[in-house]
């Protein structure tokens, strides 16, 4: 019996470590992911080259579809690579259930508006700015996790939240170089990106931490639901290019302007979707956004040495060590003994 007890002590055990290696590999990859993302679509969008630029719109549209490839090929593996398995899991978790379908309609044309939004943002901010006031959506995901699914934060992630932004006013804070620099772009321009990072914060909020209700309200597998995601964000995602690029993409097709940056960055997008999945999976979606607010140091650094559009000053590395501050405090949240809350 003893030898039982040890044997399922040691087995929990493992599961345990396995599982916060997981969570922890996928955090590390998603701030790759998002550094990487933010840096090449910058890039794309200011490299400037003959002929036409590639429409951000299909752009969206082309990560979706690849999206739900890859979470097809994820069913198929999970199916023991059956076919006939892959058909019935389809049939049964899609087709025969609109209702739990549909539900993923919203947060899908939220996070088609938000994909558009941030090649807007990037069109017209440097990466560290973009990057920096992109993470006020740590605190639009954590209020809309206290509302919608009640979760309760400790003394720790309350105060970590309040470094966390005044870091991010830090970093905002103009220098005389860049008040010379803003001069040079126009006014219209550098509004049109803020208001564009802005959006985008309340919407990744609000449809991160709606999915990861839903996620938890059912029993469906994380890959179906990006499935249903993938869907939906490509119907909205058409009526997107239709809308805004239709005479453009009548004129000079559908894939005008694409090249192998292009298609990096359309890459790095949908493998966004899946690692966020993953995250939102082993761990949650504040976790999520203080990992990401890691990748500012990254985009910072190569965007002062390769794009060569940023100059950090004091005050900006200032706020940087207070965002990193900021991101071990919440991890190191104590769970308070005989009532545990989850957060």
């Amino acid at each position: 019996m003893e030898d039982n007890g040890q044997k399922v002590a040691t087995e929990a055990n493992e599961d345990k470590t396995m599982s916060a290696n997981l969570k922890y590999l996928s955090l590390g990859i998603l701030v790759f992911q998002t550094t990487s993302l933010v840096l090449t679509m910058r890039y794309s969008r200011t490299l400037k080259e003959e002929g036409p630029r590639y429409l951000s719109s299909t752009a969206v549209v082309v990560a979706e579809l690849l999206k739900i490839m890859a979470c097809i090929l994820l069913v198929y593996k999970d199916s023991k690579c059956s076919l006939r398995a892959l058909n019935r899991i389809l049939h049964d978790e899609i087709l025969n259930k609109p209702m739990e379908t549909l539900k993923l309609a919203i947060p899908s044309g939220i996070y088609t508006l938000q994909n558009n939004l941030l090649y807007v943002a990037l069109s017209n901010l440097d990466a560290a700015t973009y990057q920096v006031t992109y993470q006020l959506k740590i605190l639009t995901t954590a209020l809309f996790s206290v509302s919608m699914l009640s979760k309760k934060l400790g003394v720790y992630q309350w105060l970590s939240l309040v470094i966390l932004m005044t870091g991010v006013a830090f970093v905002q804070w103009p220098s005389d170089s860049q008040e010379l620099d803003s001069k040079e772009l126009s006014a219209g321009s550098q509004f049109v990106g803020l208001m564009a990072v802005l959006t985008a914060c309340f919407s990744s909020g609000f449809a991160g931490v709606y999915f990861e209700k839903i996620l938890k309200e059912t029993k469906q597998s994380v890959w179906i639901r990006n499935i249903q995601l993938g869907f939906f964000g490509s119907i909205f995602g058409l009526m997107g290019v239709y809308i805004y690029d239709g005479e453009l993409v009548s004129k000079n097709g559908f894939f005008q302007g694409y090249n192998r940056l292009t298609w990096i960055v359309v890459i790095l997008q949908a493998l966004g979707g899946l690692v966020i999945a993953a995250v939102i999976k082993y761990a949650d979606n504040i976790l999520k956004g203080f990992a990401t607010s890691l990748s500012i140091i990254l985009s910072t650094l190569i965007s002062y040495f390769w794009l060569q559009d940023f100059v950090p000053t004091s005050v900006f590395f200032l706020g940087a060590i207070l965002v990193i501050t900021a991101t071990f405090l919440y991890g190191y949240d104590p769970k308070p003994t005989g009532n545990p809350t989850k957060a």
